[in-house]
């Protein structure tokens, strides 16, 4: 437990050292409270954020309700939502496609080349594409959110599969198991560490993504709030919403983390 609060505070002193050159210098008038307002003033507007947006009237509904009912909750559940469905949708087309590549020579000649012309073409530019084919609202977002979490989920998952090392594969054909044996017990383990960084770049990449399609399709979540702030000079719920998104992303990071540790505990890098 020691160890954990030591660890938690020097990881902390670097931000909380910010904050406080931050506060000192607006409140020495460095900085414009306009175009760069103080930390104290983004903590008062992020809770002003996070309240509901009217008074609570008893008997009008569940009180419980009522507390959730803040735009910031809201903007943040949308924000997150888009993300998991479009990664699901990118990650889940991406592994089988990735496991087949790596496995098989001969379908990562014939699909490698659409994949290095496709690869370098960032989701931004989907945006046109998306809008004209799936109109406004979620769906242009999950497209996007998937392009932009399908390719790192892919190469990770081609290069895993691929470095797999050889003596494990000799050693398997040594004791005569057949391919599919071969597949499941000894490549797909091995690509395991590969795969799960994948996952985790592609998670940061699909809220690098989220928060640009929210700007452009849909009317609701974390990107559009921040685009809704900038049209009214409100830039203390501009920086509001990107530590909102910071803090999503640390959540998110850190539990694809710990995951990651608890499903590769049998690999020697990670014993302790």
């Amino acid at each position: 437990m020691l160890k954990k609060l030591q660890a938690f505070a020097h990881g902390a002193l670097v931000p909380v050292l910010v904050l406080i050159l931050w506060e000192a210098g607006s409140r020495a008038g460095l900085f414009s409270e306009v175009l760069l307002p103080s930390p104290s003033a983004v903590a008062v507007k992020w809770w002003a954020y996070l309240l509901p947006t009217q008074d609570y009237v008893p008997g009008s509904g569940a009180y419980f309700t009522w507390l959730i009912s803040g735009e910031l909750l809201h903007d943040a559940y949308s924000s997150l939502y888009r993300v998991i469905v479009g990664f699901i949708i990118g990650a889940g087309l991406a592994l089988p496609l990735g496991l087949v590549m790596g496995a098989n020579n001969r379908i990562y000649d014939l699909f490698n080349p659409l994949v290095q012309i496709l690869r370098p073409i960032p989701p931004i530019a989907y945006i046109p594409l998306a809008i004209l084919w799936f109109g406004l609202g979620n769906p242009p977002s999950f497209f996007l959110i998937a392009i932009g979490a399908f390719f790192p989920v892919l190469m990770n998952t081609i290069a895993g599969v691929r470095h797999v090392d050889g003596i494990y594969l000799r050693a398997a054909r040594n004791l005569g198991v057949n391919y599919w044996t071969m597949f499941t017990r000894v490549i797909l383990p091995a690509s395991t560490p590969y795969i799960l960084a994948g996952v985790r770049i592609g998670i940061g990449t699909a809220f690098i993504v989220v928060i640009v399609s929210e700007m452009i399709a849909v009317n609701d979540g974390l990107g559009f709030r921040i685009l809704e702030a900038r049209e009214f000079m409100w830039s203390d719920k501009i920086i509001a919403g990107m530590i909102t998104i910071g803090l999503l992303g640390l959540v998110i990071d850190t539990a694809v983390s710990r995951l990651n540790n608890h499903l590769l505990r049998w690999h020697r890098g990670l014993e302790h």
